[in-house]
């Protein structure tokens, strides 16, 4: 008769759950695995944290949330000739600088902005207006200590920050960018919630590599001796547990053993359960859950350099192009409200389009020779100060003045007959 101990040679901490009867009921990290995460069918509870644990997940996550905060957002007020930017006062202060008395960046707004609405599904922000509806601060808000609700037919936004009574904001006062909303326009899809299988399979893929490795890449163990007493089994777990731990460590591939025992492998190993093939499919779905192309999560195993370039027009159409409809909806109606008549801000996407050196150039000639831009306003997109007498259009030839293209023609005498070509005409 023969026994069979299984051995795990991992030693990670104990997981905070109030499952786990070693976990205190005190312990907050328990209570929050219950109550935040989800569990996921690998196993592990899932929660924002937990799932920007995954390398693939905070690496899309923060691409897209500092592409769209590094994107410039420009006021404008309309004119009877189009439209001139405005360059101070009111909102264009403070989405070029700082958005509130505590002087949080522009930047780190909208890329916690962007943040929470890829995690949570929602980014909010509370905008502080004067009596005369000018916005002064700009102030976030916690998606999870914020509560959309319809009171007496309109929307309110309620937000308890530790407070018994929660403050109550008019949905004029709150910029909410909704990932994916639901119908009742209240509610939205939670993303870690939708994707807790593949967040799951993503941390049981790093979490068996790392245990793999830290035992020196030996797996789990089974060990094969004649029965025993109990404490004969627990003693020669014990030992055998040490003897590979002590091999491990000093880098020899030899295990002494007993005659009678054997140890066998439970499971099997990374290369048959296909870890690398697992993994990179993983990235494959995070790429689709965030609508990325797999090379912007640094995954260029078919990334070519024709197709990248692609991909990345790709992201500046469909990706960035669609969630800047949003913001620029969001903001002119929360700081310019529904009546709106003469200002509006708007992002501009031409930094994401700006192709290398020679090509500016080359693109840059064709507008002014064309008649398209004038000097200056190339000049003004390369960073570049303006030229005196830079601000006129001109077209390719002579390359004057448009309004003057056509002077040096009506000013030439009108063509005299040719004698020689008269007299050959005639002998015909």
């Amino acid at each position: 008769m023969r026994f069979s101990i299984g051995l795990d040679l991992s030693r990670g901490e104990p997981r905070s759950s109030l499952e786990n009867p070693a976990m205190s009921l005190s312990d907050p990290a328990a209570w929050q695995s219950l109550l935040d995460g989800w569990n996921s069918s690998a196993g592990p509870a899932i929660t924002v944290e937990s799932a920007l644990g995954v390398p693939a997940f905070w690496c899309g996550v923060n691409f897209l949330s500092g592409m769209l905060a590094s994107l410039p957002v420009h006021e404008f007020k309309r004119t009877g000739a189009g439209r001139e930017r405005v360059t101070e006062g009111g909102v264009s202060e403070l989405l070029s600088g700082a958005v509130n008395d505590d002087l949080l960046t522009s930047f780190k707004w909208r890329k916690g902005l962007m943040i929470s609405a890829l995690t949570t599904g929602a980014g909010r922000a509370y905008v502080e207006k004067n009596k005369a509806g000018k916005a002064l601060n700009i102030f976030p808000l916690e998606t999870k200590k914020t509560k959309k609700v319809r009171a007496s037919g309109r929307i309110v936004y309620q937000y308890r920050d530790g407070s018994a009574k929660p403050e109550i904001y008019a949905a004029g006062e709150v910029i909410d960018i909704t990932w994916l909303p639901k119908p009742d326009g209240l509610s939205h899809y939670d993303p870690i919630k939708r994707m807790r299988d593949t967040i799951g399979l993503a941390i049981a893929l790093e979490q068996y590599g790392a245990k793999f490795f830290r035992n020196g890449g030996v797996p789990p163990l089974a060990l094969h001796a004649p029965a025993g007493s109990p404490g004969a089994m627990a003693r020669a777990r014990t030992d055998t547990d040490a003897a590979v731990r002590k091999a491990n460590e000093g880098g020899s591939n030899v295990v002494f053993m007993p005659n009678g025992t054997e140890l066998k492998p439970i499971g099997i190993d990374p290369e048959k359960s296909q870890l690398i093939e697992g993994q990179r499919f993983v990235i494959e779905q995070f790429a689709r859950f965030l609508g990325l192309p797999p090379i912007f999560l640094q995954d260029l195993t078919h990334g070519t350099f024709t197709n990248s370039e692609q991909q990345d027009l790709h992201v500046v159409k469909h990706v960035a192009g669609t969630w800047v409809q949003d913001l620029d909806q969001e903001f002119n109606a929360k700081f310019y409200g529904r009546a709106r008549k003469e200002l509006y801000v708007e992002h501009n996407l031409d930094g994401l389009l700006r192709g290398d050196f020679k090509t500016r150039m080359e693109g840059w000639a064709r507008g002014v020779q064309g008649g398209v831009v004038t000097p200056n306003e190339a000049r003004r997109a390369e960073n570049r100060p303006d030229k005196a007498g830079g601000d006129r259009l001109y077209i390719q030839g002579a390359t004057v003045p448009l309004e003057d293209a056509g002077k040096a023609l009506l000013k030439l005498p009108a063509p005299t007959a040719d004698p020689e070509k008269e007299s050959d005409d005639a002998q015909v």
